[in-house]
């Protein structure tokens, strides 16, 4: 073990698209577990849109302080122990932060998972992990799928979207994808199974809806917020459901974005939106879990991986999802 703890610790509040200025990279000696905790070596880092969030504002979690380490969610070994529950060498995931060492008590609040020892991280931190999750309970709780519906996904290539689109699939529903590109959406429909996609970069999406959904839209799950939910609302379906799973068009925003247009659609469609958040299911983890295993062992569920290496490279490595240029998952290794 090396006698360094590299860090990225948040030095401003960003304004707009992050910036490398926003934060330091300080070096320090590698902590020591207090009685009750464990010592993580950092090995990969999930970069996730809720991120920004926790940088800028106080949300369903308090904003990180400046001069904290980064918040992220990532997986490693266990080096040190004082935690009679957990020993050197096992595999976890939870709440390691932009850093190479994480001090954690295990059973706390942001404590971590044990992840049996043969997981591949990629997994653990996407299919497995929140994304799964997210898809998961934000679909079939909030949206309720009925076979033969209509469901449309934003970020439909991102690694949350493109589990909703194909979960959607095995409850036998049509799936619509709208994502960024061609490439992304000749994987949406050639490899994850999407009955359609838009490349909202390249064609009119209220258009393109309109020809992909010809009895509207059921459900719409929503990733990204702005225009593309007004164009969602404008062809919702009679009791059509939106679920609000994510904005990121204006994450990054420094006004407050106007409200959708259409929302009136909601009253005239007898249509219901609804938020979510993951946590509010974590008794049920274990069900979603083994679910979505289920279907990825049975070939139902496909993803992509797209991993950066570095850890001097996270704030760009999060950019990425903002920018548009991640391929699905977007994971930052750390160590081997």
């Amino acid at each position: 073990m090396v006698d360094v703890n590299r860090r990225w610790l948040l030095k401003t509040r960003p304004a707009g698209m992050l910036r490398d200025e926003d934060f330091d990279f300080v070096k320090e000696p590698v902590p020591e577990p207090a009685e009750g905790e464990i010592l993580v070596r950092v090995q990969m880092l999930s970069c996730d849109p809720t991120q920004r969030g926790w940088l800028g504002r106080d949300t369903y979690m308090p904003a990180v302080k400046i001069g904290e380490v980064v918040r992220s969610l990532g997986a490693g070994r266990v080096v040190k122990s004082r935690h009679s529950g957990f020993r050197e060498g096992d595999l976890v995931a939870g709440l390691v932060g932009w850093q190479d060492y994480a001090a954690i008590n295990p059973t706390g609040a942001l404590g971590v998972t044990r992840l049996p020892p043969d997981t591949p991280l990629e997994k653990a931190l996407g299919t497995l992990g929140l994304n799964g999750l997210t898809a998961y309970f934000g679909l079939l709780d909030i949206g309720r799928p009925r076979a033969g519906e209509t469901v449309v996904v934003s970020g439909a290539a991102g690694a949350t979207g493109s589990l909703v689109g194909q979960i959607a699939k095995i409850k036998g529903c049509r799936a619509v994808g709208i994502a960024g590109g061609a490439e992304k959406c000749r994987w949406l429909t050639e490899v994850a199974g999407f009955d359609a996609a838009i490349d909202y970069k390249a064609e009119q999406v209220e258009q393109k809806l309109s020809a992909a959904c010809p009895d509207g839209i059921d459900i719409y799950f929503d990733n990204v917020g702005g225009e593309i939910l007004d164009a969602a609302l404008a062809r919702l379906a009679l009791h059509g459901r939106v679920v609000l799973c994510g904005a990121i068009s204006v994450y990054n925003a420094t006004e407050p974005p106007p409200g959708p247009k259409n929302y009136l659609s909601l009253l005239l469609q007898r249509g219901r939106m609804e938020g979510f958040l993951v946590p509010d299911h974590y008794e049920r983890a274990q069900e979603a879990v083994g679910a979505l295993a289920r279907w990825v062992a049975e070939g139902k569920l496909k993803d992509q991986v797209d991993v950066q290496e570095g850890l001097e490279n996270a704030p760009a490595t999060l950019r990425r999802l903002f920018e548009g240029r991640n391929q699905g998952k977007q994971l930052l290794r750390v160590t081997p």
